[in-house]
């Protein structure tokens, strides 16, 4: 089986791909289409020279690796990929064999949490929608983040019942560090899930967004209330 999960950055996709790597029986992947995406749009991004250096940036390239043998002949490959990659134009014709999951999360908490990490995010920089125009094409099943941290064990189970993939609970834990398939963009954004042994509780009351913000997080909405009103 092909997961592939869509979602935007500051969404809980990094330890849900550690949670899938966890399985044993599950290939991981790090955002296969991210050097392509800079290497297009030239915007600047930490590390962006290493991303585009350590990896391929022909999006027809990248599609065809990501439809190709399963890596280390693993039964199962989880893709973890940003909707705002997926530029006009990037081939999407492979992700229609696969198992698609939108991944989701408040837009108060993503550009929140984006916006002390790097200046000025756009909505393009922030995927929603981007991510609701994928699932119009694809469909899939969505998943909220939020449910996912309060209650891991349930959704998880959930979420496995749905794309037809047993539930291992090895899924809720993994040991503190990188994994080798992490992308060079890992030291500048992953630190609290290396820190990490598993999903964090439940998150409190929704953060306050900047003033300067505010007109980002009114844009967002509408599309994550679209796919939020189709979760599991």
């Amino acid at each position: 089986m092909r997961i592939v999960m869509w979602s935007g950055p500051r969404n809980l996709s990094t330890a849900m791909m550690y949670a899938f790597g966890a399985r044993g029986d599950c290939a991981v992947s790090d955002e296969p289409f991210y050097g392509a995406y800079l290497a297009a749009t030239g915007i600047d991004h930490p590390l962006g020279d290493e991303i585009v250096a350590a990896m391929k940036t022909d999006p027809a390239r990248v599609a065809a690796r990501c439809a190709g043998p399963v890596p280390d002949g693993r039964p199962h490959w989880y893709q973890k990929h940003m909707a705002h990659h997926m530029l006009p134009g990037f081939p999407l014709g492979w992700a229609e064999a696969c198992v698609n999951v939108h991944l989701i999360r408040h837009p108060a908490r993503v550009i929140a949490s984006y916006a002390a990490r790097r200046e000025r995010p756009t909505l393009d920089d922030i995927g929603f929608r981007q991510q609701a125009a994928l699932f119009d094409r694809l469909g899939g099943v969505v998943v909220d983040s939020a449910d996912i941290r309060r209650d891991p064990e349930t959704t998880l189970r959930r979420l496995c019942e749905a794309i037809g993939l047993p539930f291992t609970p090895a899924m809720l834990a993994w040991p503190p560090g990188g994994r080798a398939e992490d992308g060079v963009w890992a030291r500048h954004w992953y630190g609290a899930v290396h820190d990490s042994t598993g999903f964090a509780g439940p998150e409190g009351d929704l953060p306050e967004v900047a003033e300067e913000l505010q007109p980002l997080l009114e844009a967002a909405l509408p599309y994550h209330a679209t796919l939020a009103a189709r979760k599991i």
